[in-house]
């Protein structure tokens, strides 16, 4: 579970109100309409919800790790400081390398079954450094899990159990969704197992200025740890969003939680399960809702008046981006895309989230008060209209294997990743040899295969498509090599 100040992401369930069963009016699947000002009934959501969140145990195994730690100064008195009896790591500054196994740890959160072929999606900081998933259904049946893909941005995750005409949940348009409805939390906190709540729609369009995109739903429901990755659904059991964080300067529920609305969860999924990662459309602008600015500005004893208090100052366009060449300037204001109103910066990333790269999208904007329209074909962050994929070692035309206790010894070395073949491929066309021990990629320790094959992922995927290699020879001598991952 993450925390960032006094936010707690660990997207949990929600309130607990108590109602009397015997006020209560009947809401079945043909409609969820109540009459004003009365009370609802919430079991027939809470009876279709239910199957189809799980609990998920994540598990990340004992590790053997080595760090530098403070020699002993007797230690270095006694023995001998030059390493002239085979022990090089004693003289080395006042430090040696030492050995420790980590503890087997494990956490827990909750999924949202979404195919009855086992997909299940949940956040990212779920499952995030797990080394086993394990799935248990509302039923009690244990499936294990396996990691389909991941994005941090939408601290969103798909995984995939192998099971047939499991409860998959009814997904609803987020979008339809109005401040004051009724809604279930659906999960298990404190591992509390099928653990439902219940409040309202208290906002839409949130932003909590932590992560890349968000456009949250906020409810007052209680989020606690557990429920991370859970379902947030409407008064038919129908899901509307995945609960992801708490708004608490406490750590546990003080006062809002926040889901991810399914408009944004759809699209990761499907781009998730057709790419292994997310195709993310962008504009090209660095900017803010219209209020801020304008109240930051007044901070500064400056009056601005930009025509409206609704939309997202454009406070610098990225080159060569969408915007650029659409014509968008600084100080422009975002009103509307595709003829759909804007009034801040989480409501544009929302429906950016629904985007591809080689989209076209309709930008209205202000420029001196005055009302534009352009059309404009969304990028990727690396600045053209391809697809997005997840580079794999393949790419890199070598084989690898960790380094032995003699190189280690050799070159004075406690990790690295030595080069054991060079065919077609990045690293032959870069110069890189046979027996070069590769130490750091973007400033990555690389101490296993998975880490070299984690970090050529994230880097083909990035706005910078470059690996930057740190490693030595078999010689002793030091390299460095620059890798482009883009196709040619």
């Amino acid at each position: 579970m993450k925390k960032y100040s006094k936010y707690l992401l660990a997207a949990m369930c929600v309130v607990a109100l108590a109602f009397s069963a015997g006020a209560f009016i009947k809401v079945n699947a043909a409609s969820a309409t109540v009459a004003p000002g009365q009370p609802v009934d919430l079991t027939y959501a809470a009876e279709k919800s239910l199957p189809s969140v799980v609990h998920i145990l994540c598990t990340r195994n004992s590790k053997v790790e080595t760090v530098d730690v403070q020699s002993n100064p007797f230690d270095d008195f006694f023995s001998d400081p030059f390493g002239f009896f085979g022990n090089p790591n004693q003289g080395n500054g006042g430090k040696q390398k030492r050995q420790y196994r980590t503890p087997k740890q494990q956490g827990s959160g909750s999924g949202v079954i979404i195919s009855a072929d086992g997909y299940i999606v949940t956040n990212n900081h779920v499952v995030e450094g797990a080394d086993e998933l394990t799935v248990t259904l509302n039923d009690n049946k244990e499936y294990s899990a396996r990691i389909i893909g991941t994005d941090k941005t939408t601290d969103l995750a798909l995984i995939k159990i192998d099971g047939k005409n499991l409860p998959a949940i009814t997904i609803a348009d987020s979008e339809k969704i109005k401040v004051g409805e009724w809604v279930l939390a659906v999960g298990n906190p404190f591992n509390l197992t099928n653990t439902v709540t219940a409040g309202i729609v208290s906002a839409k369009g949130r932003s909590l200025y932590q992560n890349g995109v968000e456009s949250f739903i906020q409810t007052d429901a209680a989020i606690n740890p557990g429920n991370s990755g859970g379902a947030l659904v409407n008064t038919k059991g129908e899901l509307i969003g995945i609960n992801a964080m708490l708004y608490s300067q406490t750590g546990s529920f003080s006062g809002y939680g926040f889901a991810i609305p399914t408009s944004i969860m759809n699209k990761v999924v499907d781009d998730l399960k057709k790419y292994g990662t997310v195709q993310r459309a962008v504009i090209g602008i660095q900017g803010q809702d219209v209020k801020n600015y304008v109240d930051a500005q007044k901070d500064k004893d400056k009056d601005v008046d930009l025509g409206t208090m609704e939309g997202i100052y454009v406070a610098k366009v990225t080159e060569g981006s969408a915007a650029e060449e659409a014509g968008l300037k600084t100080g422009d204001v975002i009103v509307a895309v595709d003829g759909k109103n804007v009034s801040k910066m989480a409501e544009l990333q929302e429906i950016l989230a629904q985007k591809r790269p080689g989209d076209k999208v309709s930008l209205t904007y202000l420029r001196d008060k005055k009302k534009s329209t352009k059309t404009v074909t969304l990028k990727n962050e690396q600045g053209n209209t391809k697809v997005v994929q997840k580079a794999d070692l393949d790419v890199l035309g070598g084989n690898f294997r960790e380094v032995t206790a003699e190189t280690k010894r050799q070159l004075n070395i406690s990790y690295g990743l030595e080069v054991t073949k060079i065919s077609n491929g990045k690293l032959k066309d870069r110069g890189m040899v046979k027996g070069f021990v590769i130490q750091r990629v973007n400033d990555t320790p690389m101490k296993t295969i998975e880490d070299l094959q984690q970090v050529v992922k994230e880097a083909s995927t990035s706005r910078e498509p470059v690996l930057y290699i740190q490693g030595v020879y078999p010689t002793g001598k030091k390299g460095y090599f620059a890798i482009d991952l883009e196709n040619e």
